[in-house]
């Protein structure tokens, strides 16, 4: 039995669940596989580079089932999210910035307009512009996020009230049926599921980054701006992000002011991943790390996880 909610109706997929638009990891091979699983696989636009979108979206464009792309609502300009509308995706999903220069450009097109909020000033902001879905993230997300946010458990059902009869999604800290099965007793019409899904076959990281991801545990992460100061990261000071453990943050954590100031040890750090001692990103990881322990096909996962959750749901009822 599928579980229904307004987010599968609205999408015409089977199963609740999106892949998170990673920057960089979210190819068109895990968004089509996501979807070919009967999810909604989100192509990871990111700060909308051309090239890197021209050669993506075709690949997911060509799935023959719904799909869609994320960007960086501060980063990326208007002409990525053109090239992104040519493939007529079912969807945009617009997080960490102001949305209202592209929401307009979306609805013309006839997708559906997602916004990802990291707090209720930002929810009740997604609202105001009409998104017909609405992604809250809560703390325990890998990658980026609020700084000053909350956690996935009380964030949730604050935003579904807010937001009805807009159907929301959950992100942050889910990796298995389970965690999709609380964010449907939160009210939720599905989950937003990043790290779980980089730790697929289709994701486009290096083999040494999904190997750590898969032998992380979540107490391995930790939320800081460091890694984006000494990489000289435009991304605004409101958001952090969650990684897993790394030279710098050791040398700087709690010290992201003097980093900033300190000219010689942002170049340091560029020399140092020049010369190979230092890894040459941050690996974005959630909390749930503990849960992710293969590496599946991503539409086989997406399978699994709703099939746990059904299980999970069933037992709740049960009880």
């Amino acid at each position: 039995m599928a579980l229904s909610t307004a987010f599968t109706t609205l999408f015409g997929v089977r199963h609740p669940i999106a892949v998170a638009p990673m920057g960089g990891s979210a190819g068109g091979a895990l968004a089509a596989a996501v979807s070919r699983g009967g999810g909604l696989g989100l192509l990871g636009g990111a700060n909308g580079d051309r090239d890197w979108l021209a050669r993506e979206l075709p690949i997911v464009a060509e799935c023959a089932k719904p799909w869609g792309v994320g960007f960086l609502s501060w980063a990326a300009g208007v002409e990525a999210v053109e090239q992104a509308l040519e493939h007529n995706p079912a969807a945009v999903m617009l997080s960490f910035g102001d949305p209202r220069p592209f929401v307009e450009l979306v609805r013309d097109a006839g997708a559906a307009l997602i916004i990802q909020v990291t707090d209720l000033e930002e929810a009740r902001e997604a609202v105001d512009l009409g998104a017909d879905v609405i992604v809250a993230q809560g703390t325990e997300s890998g990658g980026h996020g609020a700084r000053q946010g909350r956690s996935t458990l009380p964030f949730v059902p604050i935003v579904v009230d807010l937001a009805a009869p807009v159907p929301v999604l959950a992100a942050g800290g889910i990796a298995d049926g389970r965690g999709v099965a609380a964010a449907l007793a939160l009210g939720a019409a599905g989950a937003l599921i990043g790290t779980r899904f980089q730790a697929t076959t289709e994701a486009l990281v290096d083999p040494s980054i999904s190997q750590a991801i898969v032998r992380g545990r979540g107490q391995d992460t930790e939320r800081s701006r460091v890694l984006d100061i000494a990489r000289g990261s435009r991304w605004p000071s409101k958001y952090t992000a969650r990684t897993l453990g790394h030279p710098y943050l050791d040398q700087w954590r709690d010290r992201e002011v003097e980093l900033a100031a300190d000219a010689g040890a942002q170049q340091a750090y560029q020399a140092g991943v020049a010369r190979g001692e230092l890894p040459p990103l941050p690996i974005w990881a959630g909390e749930a790390l503990d849960l992710v322990t293969d590496l599946p096909p991503a539409a086989d996962l997406v399978a699994a996880l709703a099939a746990q959750a059904e299980q999970a749901l069933a037992r709740a009822g049960r009880q």
